[in-house]
């Protein structure tokens, strides 16, 4: 199947999720309004479909794994929310519409992100009461992880004390391995484990993620150089102004180029063993490397 077809053919499962998973009303003022505000806005849905792009390679049921790709959904939502907010990048704009505290205001912004975070766990818990089966279990753990000091907000706390300060590249690539791969390692892990994939599968998706991880981030620092407002949907040249530890401010933007397709070829010769079942995720590599938003 085709990038495209498999966009088409799950991106609208996805909504359908989401919508499903916010649709009860609690009689709240604001804080529901502010959580759909932003999980329910739209965007690439990268990183569910990479769960379910892995638990297709492996034969595995999209009905069970539906639910875990949403929670990695909620969560990165719940990550850029947080991240928008004055405390950290001070960004306007997400997804071509105001950020959500420019709508609802910084309390509420802090407290909607705090909501989707706690509605992922709900719903991981949920899953695992239903069927306490170790491969779900499992998948908790790993979304749990990446989500947490050891992963995103341990990435998230490297970038945020680096501001204004010189890095060397370790520090640099383990900033990107846990701000920006973790939850995209997570993704296809979580995919592979659910489809109870054998250990060396998932060692190998797993490793598949952590280049392909790497590569977005690298992506993601050129686009706020050479990107447009109107494509990205956020401001562009904030990295520069705020002064941050990017792939751009060490090697340059060409060298950055050059590391980013690397880092793609890399990616998709892990999965060279999986032959024609792996197109989808390769062209999706490539997807990443050329993206323009």
């Amino acid at each position: 199947m085709s990038l495209k077809h498999f966009f088409e053919q799950y991106s609208q499962t996805i909504e359908e999720k989401l919508n499903q998973l916010f649709s009860n009303q609690h009689g709240l003022p604001i804080i529901e309004e502010a959580m759909k505000y932003s999980i329910l806005n739209g965007g690439k849905r990268l990183r569910p479909l990479l769960t379910i792009m892995a638990c297709d390679l492996f034969n595995g049921s999209i009905d069970e794994v539906m639910p875990y790709a949403c929670c990695i959904e909620i969560i990165h939502t719940y990550s850029l929310i947080h991240d928008d907010l004055p405390a950290m990048d001070n960004d306007d704009y997400r997804r071509g519409k105001l950020s959500n505290h420019k709508v609802y205001g910084e309390g509420f912004a802090l407290l909607a992100g705090d909501a989707l975070l706690n509605s992922a766990y709900e719903i991981l818990i949920d899953c695992i009461s239903h069927n306490p089966s170790l491969p779900r279990i499992r998948a908790a753990s790993i979304i749990s992880k990446a989500a947490g000091i050891q992963g995103m907000i341990g990435g998230q706390a490297i970038d945020l004390y680096y501001e204004n300060k010189k890095i060397d590249i370790a520090k640099l690539n383990e900033m990107h391995s846990k701000k920006t791969g973790s939850l995209i390692r997570a993704s296809l892990e979580v995919g592979a484990v659910i489809a109870k994939a054998s250990e060396e599968d998932i060692d190998r998706i797993r490793k598949f993620g952590e280049s392909l991880g790497r590569a977005y981030q690298i992506s993601d620092d050129i686009l706020d150089v050479i990107g447009t407002k109107e494509k990205m949907g956020k401001t562009i040249g904030k990295d520069e102004k705020s002064n941050k530890s990017t792939y751009i401010s060490y090697y340059g933007l060409n060298k950055s180029k050059e590391i980013l397709l690397n880092t793609i070829n890399d990616a998709k010769g892990t999965i060279d063993v999986y032959g024609n079942k792996a197109s989808t995720l390769k062209e999706l590599a490539d997807f990443i490397a050329h993206r323009d938003s």
